[in-house]
């Protein structure tokens, strides 16, 4: 079921929806004789959409990016997780902590690393790559424009030097 722009009015009419934290997991109810997993992918928000989502489900994986904010977020996040699980969901469980983006060039990105890693221990896994900042992307963007056989075909046809 992919999101579309109805989707941002949801929020909205399920305020005064009767077992509005349970809507979702009755329609999945509906469907999961139909497939082995079903994946929810949530907005970064707190709110009913989100609250429905860990009602539905068994279990989640918790993607957090190694910056001060989303692992302020993090806290916040995994406190409504607990009382979900606590009021709503009993069977809900956290699979894990995805650390995504981690930029090990810099030393916040590290130490926001490291202190999530201490605090949440053995819930952390790690999806560390290598990417480039944004200004590099540009960098390679306006390289790629620069130097395209459309790009290098229109300056020789106005005489520009390549």
């Amino acid at each position: 079921m992919p999101a579309d722009i109805q989707l941002s009015g949801m929020e909205v009419s399920l305020v005064n929806a009767m077992s509005r934290e349970t809507i979702l997991r009755q329609y999945l109810d509906t469907l999961k004789g139909q497939y082995s997993h079903i994946l929810i992918d949530c907005q970064p928000s707190l709110g009913m959409l989100t609250v429905n989502a860990l009602a539905a489900a068994n279990r989640i994986i918790v993607p957090v990016q190694a910056e001060y904010l989303p692992a302020k977020g993090l806290e916040q996040l995994l406190s409504t997780v607990s009382k979900v699980k606590r009021q709503i969901n009993p069977k809900l469980q956290i699979d894990g902590i995805l650390l995504t983006m981690v930029d090990n060039r810099t030393n916040f990105a590290k130490e926001i690393s490291a202190l999530l890693r201490d605090t949440y221990g053995s819930k952390i896994k790690s999806l560390e790559r290598r990417f480039h900042t944004l200004s590099v992307q540009r960098k390679l963007a306006q390289r790629e424009k620069v130097f395209s056989p459309m790009t290098l075909a229109a300056r020789w046809q106005r005489g520009i030097e390549i």
